[in-house]
């Protein structure tokens, strides 16, 4: 038989994304209406393992579901990777009377929170917050959509200086091993190609779609680039040899870097992750534990941690498709 849950601790780690605010309140607030206590933790796991505590109240949390970034901090911590390190977070845990704790985050979150449960069988649920997009198991992670919108809006302003002066812009975005981002805003951009790392086709076929750009009259063209495709070169050695084959291309490059990051979070952000904060709250209180709560067809899903983190993530083949066709 499971605990009886009084005292939920939450956390964020890894990369920051917009939502973590709107889940912590969330979570918070959850706790508020079903009479639990409820402790935020600063600067993720290196806070657990130093006890960087904070009793929250419904109040505490007021006026934050719009800011982008988390107020609890996030950090990477290299001793919570250590079962010394884990052991310490525990007492800690223990010693403020904390019955289960949420943790915000991505694949390296997710880790160690899976970590701790098995070492000392507490009580996690996590809240898929990463930018990219890249956990099993459910539909968005907190971020994605803010990501996205800011994305298609530096396209849609390099698009006007593109069409002005014939230029071709290679506009790298977030996405190490997953192409979400650069997928669907190379879509909703109108992008002449997208480099996906999910996808091995080489440089060649770049160049085939830049030559049919060429002869279908485009004067300028615009190539969303996912930080993680495998053509083996850099955005910048890329754009060298693009130039020694196109000279009539005045070829810029642009890296959206951290701004992807930022920013007030989107309506669909934000409902979100209230949705997964009182999603996570309920299913401590229900008994359930080493699970993510996830979003499918609009509801509320418990997925375990393991599942959550496979690497088997499926392409969106269909999606892809799309993007051929309408790139024409």
């Amino acid at each position: 038989m499971a605990k009886k849950i009084n005292k939920i601790a939450v956390l964020t780690s890894g990369g920051d994304a917009p939502g973590m605010n709107a889940a912590i309140r969330a979570v918070v607030r959850s706790c508020s209406y079903y009479n639990l206590e409820c402790v935020g933790v600063y600067r993720g796991y290196q806070g657990l393992i130093e006890g960087d505590f904070e009793d929250l109240t419904a109040r505490s949390v007021r006026n934050i579901i719009n800011k982008g970034g988390t107020f609890l901090k996030s950090s990477r911590s290299e001793e919570f990777k250590t079962e010394e390190g884990r052991a310490k977070a525990h007492k800690k845990l223990t010693d403020a009377g904390v019955d289960a704790l949420v943790v915000i985050g991505g694949d390296g979150t997710f880790t160690g929170g899976l970590y701790f449960n098995k070492e000392f069988d507490f009580p996690i649920v996590g809240i898929p917050a990463t930018i990219d997009n890249d956990i099993n198991g459910t539909d968005y992670t907190l971020g994605y959509d803010t990501a996205l919108n800011t994305v298609v809006e530096a396209i849609d302003k390099i698009r006007d200086t593109a069409s002005s002066h014939n230029r071709l812009f290679l506009i790298e975005v977030m996405g190490r091993d997953a192409g979400d981002i650069a997928l669907n805003s190379g879509i909703g951009a109108g992008a002449e190609e997208i480099l996906l790392p999910e996808e091995d086709q080489g440089i060649q076929r770049m160049m085939d779609s830049l030559e049919k750009s060429k002869k279908s009259g485009k004067t300028s063209s615009i190539i969303v680039v996912a930080e993680g495709e495998k053509s083996g070169k850099n955005i910048f050695q890329l754009a060298e040899f693009i130039s020694q084959s196109h000279k009539e291309y005045d070829i810029r490059v642009s890296v959206l870097g951290h701004i992807q990051r930022g920013g007030s979070p989107s309506c669909f952000d934000r409902v979100l992750a209230s949705k997964l904060g009182v999603g996570a709250v309920e299913a401590l209180t229900d008994g359930k534990t080493n699970i993510m709560v996830g979003v499918h067809h609009q509801k509320v899903v418990h997925v375990p941690l393991e599942t959550a983190l496979k690497e088997d993530r499926e392409f969106d083949q269909e999606l892809r498709r799309v993007a051929n066709i309408t790139s024409v």
